[in-house]
């Protein structure tokens, strides 16, 4: 019996498994790219070009500045991908990266809930709502290798094998090459598990209150010694007895003692020792985050502003469950995953980048939470599924909805450019690399398209790299402030706070592209200073007009 309730899991997982990478495929994985992509590959190229010797300087600004590289092992892997089949390549990874995200996300909520139907559906539900935070960056990445740590960790503490413990030291040695941004987070993911851990112990209790009382009586009492310390002991065995009754049947949150904590931990500090097998420096990872929060870039750039739920309903019910199923049903949390819940779901608020980390290591708590429920109401449901999918006019079924969701997506995919006109400069590219001495030239650029500029070998004010043009990372004395603050400098233009005279002057521009209705270029037009280059003739006004060149008219 038990044997074919195996077999029957191992065929519901396939089929799961099956219909999770069709779904990533046609609904899930975006064939348009983001402007990070296009200097991924560059930057890529240029280190296989060059090595990784020596990895301290940005070669496509041409306001010379110090890089960190912080995602160079990405950037390279891209860069092989694209130079293999171009941005079709690309795509084709996007899809293989998804899918190893979605099923990742399903064998955690399995392994965590116990709960395989359940896993599979909310697994669904999560990779839906990461729709928006799906593209070709080293995110997609870090969101597989995540998840991944909490499934090693999991079974490490299940059983302390060596396998587990080497697989949580190599996630943490990818994360720290693949995207060094995201690598303290890896730690985080420890930190409930420890704290955990460490109320199990009792450390913190009124015993200590007690104690103290036995001793000062003891020291500095002479009357009834005995009786009031043995009364005072009663008293902790009382409590011990309280806090075991309490342990065995909590009322919301349940913590667990697992003494492989202890070897947890051990592995915990090894995994922060990979900081230092990087070619970016031995103390960037270490402090590469907390200059990131503290600069400007987070105030301005929109996926680190707070999140606007009003235009997130659907994560807002996502998150709401939560409460739903704690607040009204009689079921039990870990606290470790109250503590991820509280603690992502915070984050989350406050940068809504964060909202896909929460879809990532929310998933699996949120299938456990439900699992309990089944279990308590419905426990035999969950085999009745298994077998209901396993059966074989379900599986057609199945699996012909599924590739008439996933043909239709990859249909509609295949009418999507991987970049339009109206986002990216392509044709303004083009014109510049054709008619100016553009390696020579000092060109002020906007944000948004600068990456894709790059990409062309044009180089550039400014590009979504936010952090090398904030006084932070590019500083040569390690004091903020000798660095340049390019990014402000360029967002102040950009929206009229400053006066562009007096920038450009400070940066010698000589060369502008910008929007065709932004506010530069409509105080460029009554600028006898500047002239109008591009678009100039019949047919280059025809085929674009999203962006204009002005350069410096010389004395």
């Amino acid at each position: 019996m038990e044997e074919q309730k195996k077999i029957n899991r191992y065929k519901f997982h396939v089929i799961i498994t099956f219909f999770i990478i069709i779904f990533c495929t046609g609904i899930v994985a975006p064939k348009t790219l983001q402007n990070d992509t296009f200097y991924t590959v560059k930057v890529g190229e240029y280190i296989a070009q060059n090595g990784i010797g020596n990895l301290n300087q940005d070669p496509f600004s041409w306001i010379e500045l110090p890089y960190t590289f912080p995602h160079w092992l990405y950037d390279l892997g891209m860069y092989e991908i694209h130079h293999l089949g171009g941005w079709t390549a690309i795509y084709l990874s996007t899809i293989i990266l998804t899918s190893i995200l979605g099923v990742s996300i399903y064998f955690t909520s399995n392994k965590i809930s116990k709960n395989a139907p359940l896993s599979a559906i909310i697994t669904f539900i999560a990779m839906y709502l990461m729709r928006p935070y799906v593209a070709a960056r080293a995110q997609l990445v870090t969101f597989s290798l995540m998840i991944l740590s909490i499934y090693l960790i999991e079974k490490y503490l299940e059983k302390t094998k060596k396998r587990y413990a080497v697989g949580l030291i190599l996630m943490s040695l990818l994360i720290v090459n693949l995207h060094m941004a995201v690598w303290p987070f890896f730690f985080v993911i420890f930190l409930p598990y420890i704290a955990e851990y460490i109320l199990s112990l009792d450390i913190f209790t009124f015993d200590l209150i007690v104690k103290l009382k036995i001793w000062i009586i003891k020291n500095y009492t002479s009357k009834n010694i005995d009786e009031k310390v043995e009364k005072l002991n009663k008293k902790i065995e009382h409590n011990k007895i309280n806090r075991k009754k309490a342990r065995e049947n909590p009322y919301k949150i349940r913590i667990t003692r697992n003494d492989n904590m202890k070897k947890l931990i051990l592995v915990m500090i090894i995994c922060a020792f990979m900081g230092l097998i990087t070619p970016t420096g031995p103390s960037t990872p270490y402090t590469y985050l907390s200059k990131t929060m503290v600069g400007n870039t987070v105030k301005v750039i929109n996926e680190h502003l707070p999140l606007d739920l009003p235009s997130n309903q659907e994560f807002v019910a996502f998150f709401v469950a939560f409460i739903v199923v704690l607040t009204f049903i009689d079921i039990k949390i870990d606290f470790k995953h109250l503590c991820y819940y509280l603690g992502i779901l915070y984050l989350a608020l406050n940068s809504r980048r964060q909202v896909s980390m929460f879809l990532v290591i929310c998933t699996p708590i949120l299938a456990k939470l439900i699992g309990e429920i089944f279990e308590r109401y419905a426990p035999e449901l969950q085999e009745k599924m298994i077998k209901l999918v396993n059966n074989f006019y379900c599986k057609v079924a199945l699996t012909t909805m599924f590739l008439v969701i996933g043909i239709q997506g990859i249909k509609q995919k295949t009418e999507q450019s991987y970049y339009y006109p109206h986002d990216y400069p392509i044709y303004a590219a083009k014109w510049i690399k054709e008619n100016l001495d553009y390696k020579n030239i000092k060109l002020f650029n906007e944000y948004n398209y600068g990456s894709y500029l790059l990409y062309n070998g044009i180089p550039v004010m400014i590009d979504s790299r936010a952090d090398l043009y904030s006084p932070e990372f590019n500083t040569k004395t390690k004091d903020r402030k000798d660095g340049n603050d390019v990014f402000m400098d360029v967002q102040n233009i950009a929206t009229g706070a400053d006066d562009y005279k007096k920038t450009f002057e400070n940066y010698g521009v000589t060369h502008i592209i910008t929007y065709s209705d932004s506010r530069v270029s409509k105080k460029l037009k009554s600028n006898s200073d500047y002239e109008k280059i591009y678009p100039l003739t019949e047919e280059e006004k025809a085929i674009d007009t999203r962006f204009v060149i002005y350069q410096k008219v010389l004395e």
